[in-house]
């Protein structure tokens, strides 16, 4: 082969290899290309977006799904476009709560949506204190799921790992400030809480044979007073009228078992025969009517010394409460309860 023919063979090959490297390089960089493309011709937003709203993706929804989703709620201009893109890119999505801005570009909301640390977690106060049904109703709140979908699971103690004979999981949800991610169910979540009471317990040093007449009495000590020093002292009370067969008398349990939610009961509600009623029946109640903190809990372990068998709130407003020994002297309290009111 002569030079020439040599040197024309050469450059063909060159300009060949030249031309297949474009190529390729175009191909890697096609969603490159067309997403400057779409937003040249007007089919996706420039910027970062405007705005917050929170952008749930469900376990299974796949890119033409989300895409359209996103353009339905004002987030991507253009559906299509954003597919398209998912396409040329095919990121994982992952279920969960994302907070997203309308008017966003593809890639910037499918950057957000495909990576998992971005999820939004769900923050929830619980309060010591709370019957399951403000409990359940809270959760829902904040959740999105069916107040019904926890609701069904209150008499089920045995799906949470706890006793089959239990009435109900009432006493049982430890109130605490907890984090859940977006993709959990009602069981899930309130097992977080059973779980969270369980732990509290062995913290406590509350021995397994005692856990539900301590549940039960913690329940009605975190409702009856309000100041930490109290918590002991009604413990005291309480379990000073047990030791002698003494009706605890307590106006919280009544109050629970007619469906009331006061701190003041009527003659008509201690003369109801339900078994929540400490005035009719003594000994415990048959069952928690809150759910109580660690310093409930703690106060029926260790409840103060003394020989109370009275107590009485004189001023609701300020919580200040009377501890006594005798009726007589419970009277006089009562008296100033009266005069307050």
């Amino acid at each position: 082969m002569d030079k020439f023919k040599r040197r024309r063979l050469i450059a063909l090959v060159t300009m060949l290899a030249v031309v297949f490297g474009l190529g390729l390089a175009a191909y890697a960089n096609r969603g490159v290309f067309r997403a400057a493309l779409d937003q040249l011709q007007g089919n996706d937003f420039p910027g970062p977006g405007v705005g917050e709203i929170s952008f749930k993706v469900e376990t299974g929804d796949n890119g033409e799904v989300i895409a359209q989703r996103l353009f339905e709620e004002g987030i991507v201009k253009n559906s299509r476009t954003t597919y398209q893109y998912i396409l040329d890119r095919n990121p994982t999505f992952y279920p969960g709560v994302f907070s997203l801005r309308k008017e966003m570009s593809s890639a910037e909301a499918v950057k957000v949506l495909s990576n998992p640390d971005a999820a939004v977690l769900t923050r929830v106060t619980i309060n010591e204190g709370w019957r399951a049904s403000v409990i359940f109703s809270t959760l829902s709140k904040a959740t999105g799921l069916e107040l019904s979908e926890f609701q069904s699971l209150f008499k089920k103690p045995e799906l949470f790992g706890l006793d089959s004979k239990l009435l109900n999981i009432e006493g049982y949800l430890f109130p605490a400030t907890y984090s859940f991610a977006p993709d959990l169910s009602a069981r899930d979540i309130l097992q977080v809480l059973v779980d969270r009471m369980q732990e509290e317990l062995k913290t406590l040093g509350v021995p397994s044979y005692r856990v539900h007449e301590v549940i039960i009495l913690a329940s009605v000590v975190e409702k009856e007073v309000r100041f930490a020093d109290d918590f002991y002292k009604a413990a005291r009370v309480f379990q000073n009228r047990l030791d002698i067969n003494m009706a605890l008398q307590s106006d919280a349990t009544v109050s629970y078992g007619v469906g009331g939610n006061t701190f003041t009961t009527s003659k008509a509600d201690r003369s109801d025969k339900n078994l929540y009623n400490t005035y009719l029946y003594p000994g415990l109640p048959i069952g928690p009517i809150s759910s109580p903190g660690s310093r409930a809990i703690d106060a029926v372990m260790n409840p103060a010394p003394g020989k109370w068998l009275y107590f009485v709130s004189v001023n609701l407003e300020t919580g200040e409460t009377v501890f006594t020994e005798t009726y007589e002297q419970h009277l006089k309290a009562v008296a100033q309860w009266l005069k307050w009111m």
